[in-house]
């Protein structure tokens, strides 16, 4: 890690800090099925069913951090083996992370206050996408298509940093109001949370686009434009 440059450590830092606080509370989470101490309100749904609530904590935390080390181009540049190996894990674990949350989405009994019926079509939707996109990134990578590889990365790591977002704007709203948010507020909250985040992802692939040349762009910068007037009559 010595080869990242300052803005890489910057944003490297940043992406720790922000997926810090569903990390470590999921993870706590966790502790507390293991055994642990009970420091949270009890989860009734996480205690009649636990192993899925802690494969989804376990493989979330993995995919976010590990994640955002694939994002760093000194890593892709020189340590390319080993953004391989941890490539692979960040799919294995994002696959999981999505597999868990549809199941949980589909099968916890959720109250009202906390899962309406937009929050519950928006989480199959997403989950279901996510998986979608890291089968298309491996197929792309596997044809040699590191655009279309790195544009369908960054949109499941979107849909995978949702709770990141939910945690701050969920921490923001009971620093304004006082309270949590539940009811349909809830649901738009935590649908605005991953809105934001696709769009933060197709606002970055979009600069990325601009700046990489088409194939034809390219052709046609190096190769003389075929015409008419460049042909010369053959010699009699």
């Amino acid at each position: 890690m010595k080869s990242l440059s300052r803005p890489e450590w910057a944003l490297l830092i940043l992406i720790m800090v922000y997926s810090f606080i569903p990390a470590i509370g999921g993870l706590m989470r966790v502790l507390e099925l293991a055994g642990g101490p009970v420091i949270g309100p009890a989860n009734t749904r996480a205690l009649s069913a636990p192993f899925p609530i802690a494969a989804h904590i376990m493989a979330s935390s993995v995919f976010l951090v590990l994640g955002a080390l694939q994002f760093l181009p000194s890593l892709r540049r020189h340590h390319r083996s080993s953004h391989r190996v941890i490539g692979r894990a960040v799919v294995i674990a994002g696959g999981l992370s999505a597999v868990s949350g549809l199941w949980m989405t589909h099968y916890y009994s959720f109250p009202s206050d906390l899962q309406g019926n937009l929050l519950y079509w928006v989480r199959m939707a997403l989950g279901s996408l996510m998986i979608g996109l890291l089968i298309w990134a491996v197929i792309a990578i596997k044809s040699r298509n590191i655009f279309q590889h790195s544009a369908a990365m960054l949109r499941a790591y979107a849909i995978g940093q949702g709770a990141s977002t939910q945690t701050f704007l969920g921490i923001s709203w009971i620093v304004i109001n006082g309270s949590e948010v539940v009811g349909p507020m809830r649901d738009a909250v935590m649908v605005f949370a991953w809105g934001a985040n696709l769009l933060i992802a197709e606002i970055l692939i979009g600069i990325r686009f601009r700046t990489k040349p088409s194939f034809a762009k390219s052709l046609l910068t190096k190769w003389p434009r075929f015409s008419v007037k460049n042909l010369k009559r053959p010699p009699v």
